[in-house]
């Protein structure tokens, strides 16, 4: 090979990168995104999961919860039914987004724009990151 064939060839590798690039970014951004939404909808499934039960009275609820969890780890941990553990989620999922599982998290009581959780029951989960979607939404609107 001659120098001039090699420089042709490396220049045209890195105009194939450079193009390539965006196209690989965005494609795992969209990974990320779809694993957003599978993580929302697995803890919103499961908070329903626990509200139904609860509204059946397969177990005791504290006063004022509305039948909510109290908390996120509570779906992880069970509640005790009849001498046996139900279970309504396996983990507390990460956030692809924050690289944490510290979930925003709302109750009934508060205010369905409000950014801070007011502790009486979990009635839905955001995403804590500030970051904005590939069809220009935030992620915590999600």
């Amino acid at each position: 090979m001659t120098l001039v064939e090699l420089i042709t060839a490396i220049t045209i590798m890195m105009i194939l990168t450079t193009v390539a690039l965006p196209v690989v970014r965005v494609r795992i951004q969209r990974e990320r995104e779809d694993e957003l939404h599978r993580a929302l909808w697995d803890m919103r499934d499961a908070i329903d999961r626990y509200k139904d039960a609860a509204d059946r009275g397969a177990f005791q609820i504290k006063l004022g919860s509305e039948g909510y969890p109290p908390d996120l780890q509570t779906l992880v941990d069970g509640v005790d039914v009849n001498g046996s553990k139900l279970r309504f989620l396996r983990r507390i999922p990460i956030d692809p987004m924050t690289g944490n599982n510290d979930w925003g998290l709302r109750s009934v009581q508060d205010d369905p724009d409000s950014g801070s959780w007011g502790g009486q029951d979990v009635f839905d989960v955001y995403s804590k990151s500030t970051g904005t979607a590939l069809d220009g939404t935030k992620y915590s609107d999600w």
